[in-house]
């Protein structure tokens, strides 16, 4: 036996020294994702950065709610650095140093104070404290001003004296850059979030950075802002003590929902959006004295927001709402929820006949158009089943977003491919546990200005509807990301917007709720030539001796990897997916893949946007490509297409 096989089979000692005590903020750096999710560098909304500014917010969010100040100020420099002041009640000051330093210490366990709070379990601000390298607090009460600094979660300094500033309590952090690699606040995400709270708290005020942003009208805000399509109808906008809702329909397929709790964004539903879909068809087809619950739902777009009780989330994130009653020994919210929409819309609809006329028109033509395709249905979905029992299409993998209880079902997606060598490279590289893919072949069809009837009838759109499993809506979606990677050319863009019309077309609440990403891809490998390297013998930071190897993704970064490798660097233009080996393509689609998220501005108006781009050629398309097109210089040089 040589030397190196003694080393592999010598037993690891386990002794007293391998016990360790984590403190607080030592468990909180360890394992963060227990406490906010991923990550990430801030290009995502579900990134962590975003989840440590919410952490804060809430607490002045809980503040308003009890009626103890009526403004935030947010200030976020450089896209880096936070502070946040709000004009409540203020940190009690003796306890100062516990409540954002020590788990599970806070006042919002005793209802009396806090009756209906977002943040309930004593974790939030503690992990935005561990996971910053530097964190403020100071709370403000009664003439006096109590400060404490911290680094990494470690105090350094704690002072008190007067003040004459206004009670409330000021919070500054640094996301820590050694966790949050490269990270960025990116202004789009943070306004929506802080949108999302002042159609909350109507009467709220916030500045962010010098901008004010309120709402006068709450729900009904949110939904004018939010459609992409026109109403068919004045939005419906109901309060009662603990709920609000607003709601109506819109000339599109599928149903469009944004549920609240206690403020907090529920973005994927929980049992309040589960009630109100079941009871706002229910009452409507109690009205009219028929018709289906699918049909009426077609193209409606609503809002939910309730108050609960010491609500019970399904993560830390807080994204659903798991509990089913109001409070601990109230009323469930399903009946809560039902009871409410029975009287509230049953009424409405009994006054406004006008309203009720144009909804019973929608439902209606949703009806027409489900029978006139039945048949078609009915093969297509077989046919379906019958292909992925064949798995001709779909490589699927092990976690899907479905699996409630799976801790990895966030990190599932699936890539939608064109051609036999990219999704045979994506294949080979994916970690098939969460990673799965679906091979087109060739160009889907331009399905702009088509009935849903083609989505049955075409079986490329057929069988990616059945491996999304999203016939009925996204609450079976099996994919929380659905990654569109095509190669970066223009055939490739084409494909490109073509899913993306799909989608907009036919599921538009798939794009709303940020599931729809674009993979990018590198456009160049730049190497020097000191050293020529197999394939297999290169480690993951892409170096190997001096061997160095940068993937580049823009021209920009083109220049500056030659800039840094020196004089006569070889650089290798990508055309394809295809052409990027599997060994590469394992670094582009592992945890720290590069991801654009399909967005819709308020402003924008799907189907006119559809109908310029996707549309009949019409003359002022022709006349926007002419008024813009630019020559294509001659390729520099120094590309090297091996």
């Amino acid at each position: 036996m040589n030397e190196e096989n003694i080393i592999i089979e010598e037993q690891v000692q386990y002794t007293d020294d391998n016990i360790r005590h984590l403190s607080d903020m030592e468990h909180v750096r360890t394992r963060p994702g227990m406490y906010i999710g991923r990550l990430g560098d801030g290009s995502l909304p579900e990134d962590g950065i975003y989840v440590l500014l919410k952490e804060v917010i809430d607490n002045s969010i809980d503040e308003f709610k009890m009626h103890a100040g009526t403004r935030i100020e947010i200030t976020i420099d450089d896209n880096l650095r936070v502070s946040v002041r709000d004009y409540g009640r203020g940190i009690p000051q003796g306890k100062l140093i516990e409540a954002v330093s020590v788990l599970n210490t806070g006042g919002k366990y005793d209802s009396k104070a806090f009756k209906k709070s977002v943040g309930l379990n004593g974790v939030g601000v503690k992990a935005v404290n561990a996971l910053s390298s530097h964190f403020e607090v100071a709370s403000y009460r009664e003439g006096k001003v109590r400060r404490a600094s911290f680094e990494c979660g470690i105090l350094k300094t704690d002072e008190t004296e007067d003040s004459q500033d206004e009670n409330g309590t000021y919070i500054y952090f640094e996301p820590d850059n050694t966790l949050f690699r490269d990270y960025r606040f990116q202004d789009d995400i943070v306004e929506n979030m802080l949108r999302n709270y002042t159609y909350l708290n109507t009467g709220l005020a916030i500045m962010y950075n010098g901008r004010r942003i309120l709402s006068r009208h709450g729900l009904e805000d949110l939904l004018k802002d939010r459609m992409t399509n026109d109403s068919l109808y004045p939005i419906i906008h109901l309060k009662g003590d603990d709920i609000e809702v607003a709601f109506t329909h819109a000339n599109q397929y599928g149903e469009e929902y944004y549920s609240f709790v206690n403020g907090q964004n529920t973005t994927q539903g929980g049992t309040h959006q589960s009630a109100f879909k079941e009871h706002i068809a229910k009452t409507i087809k109690e009205f009219f004295g028929k018709y289906e619950y699918g049909d009426i739902r077609t193209g409606m777009v609503a809002a939910i927001a309730i108050n609960v009780e010491e609500p019970v989330f399904e993560s830390q994130t807080k994204i659903k709402l798991g509990s089913t009653q109001m409070a601990p020994d109230g009323e469930t919210i399903n009946k809560y929820v039902g009871d409410f929409i029975k009287q509230q819309v049953d009424n409405y609809l009994h006054i406004h006949q006008d309203v009720a006329e144009v909804i019973e028109n929608k439902v209606k033509e949703s009806e027409r158009e489900r029978k006139a395709m039945a048949g078609v249905t009915k093969l297509a979905r077989e046919r379906a089943k019958k292909a992925n029992l064949h798995n001709r299409k779909l490589r699927d993998c092990r976690v899907h977003f479905s699996d409630v209880k799976d801790n990895r079902k966030e990190e599932s997606c699936i890539f939608i491919t064109e051609g036999d060598s990219a999704s045979g490279s994506i294949t080979k590289s994916r970690d098939v546990n969460t990673q799965a893919v679906f091979s087109l072949r060739g160009k889907p069809l331009n399905s702009f200005g088509l009935t849903k009837k083609v989505v049955y009838e075409n079986e490329e759109f057929n069988l990616l509807q059945a491996a999304l499993d999203i016939e009925e809506g996204l609450d079976t979606l099996r994919y929380n990301k659905v990654i569109v990677a095509t190669d970066a050319d223009v055939d490739g863009m084409h494909i490109r917007l073509l899913i993306i019309t799909f989608f907009l077309q036919f599921f538009p609440e798939l794009v709303k709720k940020g599931h729809v990403y674009v993979l990018q891809t590198p456009l160049f490998r730049v190497r020097n030539k000191r050293t020529k390297i197999r394939k297999k013998e290169m480690r993951e930071d892409g170096k190997k001796g001096d061997f160095v190897v940068r993937y580049c993704y823009s021209e920009e970064e083109r220049i500056k990897a030659i800039q840094d490798l020196g004089p006569d660097p070889e650089i290798t233009r990508f055309k394809g997916l295809g052409e990027i080996s599997p060994e590469e393509f394992a670094g582009f689609i592992g945890p720290d893949m590069r991801l654009e998220q399909v967005t819709l501005q308020k402003n924008d108006q799907v189907q006119k946007l559809l109908e310029y781009y996707m549309g009949k050629n019409t003359m002022e398309r022709q006349n926007f490509i002419i008024d813009n097109l630019v020559i294509e210089e001659d390729k520099p040089e120094d590309y090297d297409y091996e």
